[in-house]
Formats: C-alpha cells, structure tokens, sequence
C-alpha cells in the first residue's frame, strides 16, 4: 500500500514556540501554570500537567494563585486576563502566536481610527475571544455565509475585515465579497497565516489522489478540524482521529493509497506512529 503524507503537517512555528516556553520553564523550576491549555493537543497538554504544570482557565483560579509564572498559551488570551496577572505580581511568560499578537494590534489601530471590525472565526474559539478584547469599539463575529449575508453595517463608517489563523483561506475571501456586494467600503487584512494555508493547500492535493485520508489532531483544534472538512469533500473516506487508538481502516481491499496530514498541534510522534502503522499492517 502507497502512504502519502503531508510534509506540512504537526507542530508549526507558533505552537513549538509555545510548548519549548513551557519546557524552557519547567527547567527553571518554580510554580507554573498556563492560562487555557498551551495547545489544542490533550496528549502534549497530559505531558505538561505530569509535569507539575497547572492549568487555569477562569479570572477565579487566577484570582487564587499569589506566585509562579503563567504562560499565556498560543491562542492568546483576552486584554483584562492579560491585565490581571500583572496586577496579581505574577511572571508573565507571553506564548501567544506572533501571527495572532499581529491581529490584535491590527484591529486596536483599525478599531481606535473608527472603523467597525468584523473578525471571521469562531465566536467560541480563544483565539477570537482574545483578539475582539482588543477593539476599542463595536465589532461583529462572521461565522458563515448566512451570518455575513444577515450583517448590516450600523453606519457608514469602513469595515476592517480580520480572520481567526485558522480559518479557511476561500472561505474568507468568499466572507469578503459578500461584503463588498453590499456596497460597503471594505479594508481587508488577511490574517490567515501562511502556514495554515498551505497545509490546507496540500491536504486537499493530496486527499483528491487516494483512497482513504487520515486526519490527526486533537478533538478542540480548529485547524485540524478546518483540514478534516477540506479533506473530505475531496475524499469521502476520510477519518478525523486524535491518536494511533482511534484509526478504524474499512474495505481494505479497495484501498491502494493513504494520505495522512495532521493539525498544527499534533506532534510528530504521534504522526508517525500512524504512518508507521499503516505501511506495517496493511
């Protein structure tokens, strides 16, 4: 059996960046914690809290702790939160994406010179809950095409568009011309980073050439959910799995080729653990 595998797949820049932070601090010992889990992968998170690093996710637990360093994980975290752990004394270590630190300045300036922001993402995702805490202003969340089709700008002022990193590139500018058929004075900024496009590019080249399509990343990680979506619409036979565990191969017969890509937090043992397995046991 032929096994092709994305080389744009596991760890990109901002993720490593984010875990060698904390690797960096269990070294130097001390109290730490991270605010949210560092990274959407529970196998690196498991890893970690092993480790003795502790994980906060509300203003309360942070409202508890009274030293130690907080690493503020890739996704970022809000303004106030940010706020908070300085005025709590505490040692800030800032693990968010550089790409993601790059939005929030874009839309304070964007938002701070009047314009309205429409962030394209996922209301619920940290990474967009982090970035509108940083408009001085109103702003809308555009998940889909029917929430950009339902949007009315509530004034004649431009409209600064902005996206999650991990969203899908067409799907964006699809957002945008919408938009633009309303007639409103649009200033983009395409914030999708380039590593999220082109693992996107690849896993659909390679999904539209096999037989069966493995997906690997942990279940809250919205790129690896936005490369799962890519991948099956190019090939129906695909499987979205978190670990060597959950893979589940049917009709083996028919299946002469697999491709494997994986998330931007998948590590890569547990990529190769997959592609390992596939080209022994079949």
């Amino acid at each position: 059996m032929e096994v092709k595998v994305a080389k744009n797949s596991g760890f990109c820049f901002g993720v490593k960046r984010a875990v060698d932070s904390v690797y960096e601090q269990i070294e130097k010992g001390g109290s730490i914690y991270t605010y949210g889990p560092i990274i959407h992968n529970e196998q690196v998170v498991k890893e970690l809290e092993d480790k003795g690093v502790k994980i906060i996710v509300s203003r309360d637990e942070l409202e508890g702790i009274s030293e130690g360093t907080v690493i503020i994980r890739s996704h970022g975290v809000s303004r106030e939160i940010y706020d908070m752990i300085n005025a709590r004394g505490l040692k800030i270590v800032d693990a968010t994406c550089p790409f993601v630190k790059k939005i929030h300045e874009i839309v304070k300036q964007e938002s701070t010179q009047g314009r309205h922001i429409a962030v394209i993402g996922s209301r619920e995702h940290p990474e967009v809950k982090g970035i509108v805490s940083y408009i001085e202003g109103d702003f809308t969340v555009i998940e889909n095409e029917d929430e950009a089709n339902d949007f009315t700008m509530p004034d004649n002022r431009e409209l600064c568009v902005v996206s999650q990193t991990t969203f899908n590139r067409n799907k964006f500018q699809e957002l945008v011309e919408i938009f633009k058929e309303k007639g409103y004075h649009v200033i983009v900024a395409n914030t999708i980073c380039n590593a999220t496009e082109e693992r996107q590019t690849e896993a659909k080249r390679i999904a539209s050439c096999v037989d069966a399509m493995i997906v690997i990343g942990g279940a809250g990680s919205s790129n690896t959910q936005k490369l799962y979506e890519i991948c099956k619409r190019e090939c129906d036979n695909t499987q979205y799995i978190q670990t060597l565990d959950d893979l589940v191969l049917n009709s083996i017969e028919s299946i002469k080729c697999v491709g494997i890509t994986a998330g931007a937090s998948t590590p890569k043992k547990i990529i190769q653990e997959v592609q390992n397995y596939v080209r022994a046991n079949f």
